[in-house]
């Protein structure tokens, strides 16, 4: 049975958050993935889809979700399943951590293929998609 050690998490950091990766294919796990998610206060992710099912689990702060047009408010405490292929952004004005569980791979795409200002920052949808270096 494989342990990964706190100093050997692999830490990746984006604009909006700081991802802490304990287990997943590249460290000791064959096909789940569990990271640790840090998001500072006033911080949005991008709009985006999992190609898997992902469970969010809150453990301090609050989060607004936008999960297919549906605003869900999210608390410490509080476990989030996000369904497979379902649009979603998380936003926070106040900050949280979670942890999140997922199979790995799960690849990251953008449902709409252009974000309102005509980028396209993810793969669209059936295209090559992104595997987030937390989930691999």
């Amino acid at each position: 049975m494989p342990v990964i050690r706190s100093a050997d998490a692999r830490r990746t950091e984006t604009p909006n958050a700081v991802m802490t990766t304990h287990a997943s294919p590249t460290q000791g796990s064959t096909a789940l993935a569990q990271w640790k998610v840090e998001m500072p206060a006033d911080r949005q992710g991008p709009l985006h889809a999992m190609d898997t099912e992902q469970i969010w689990t809150f453990l301090t702060g609050s989060a607004e979700v936008d999960l297919a047009g549906e605003s869900i408010a999210i608390a410490a405490g509080d476990t989030l399943v996000l369904p497979a292929d379902a649009p979603r952004r998380i936003a926070t004005a106040e900050g949280f951590t979670a942890v999140v569980a997922s199979p790995s791979p799960s690849h990251a795409y953008n449902p709409d293929a252009r974000t309102p200002d005509g980028a396209c920052a993810l793969a669209p949808r059936d295209a090559e998609r992104l595997l987030p270096a937390w989930i691999a």
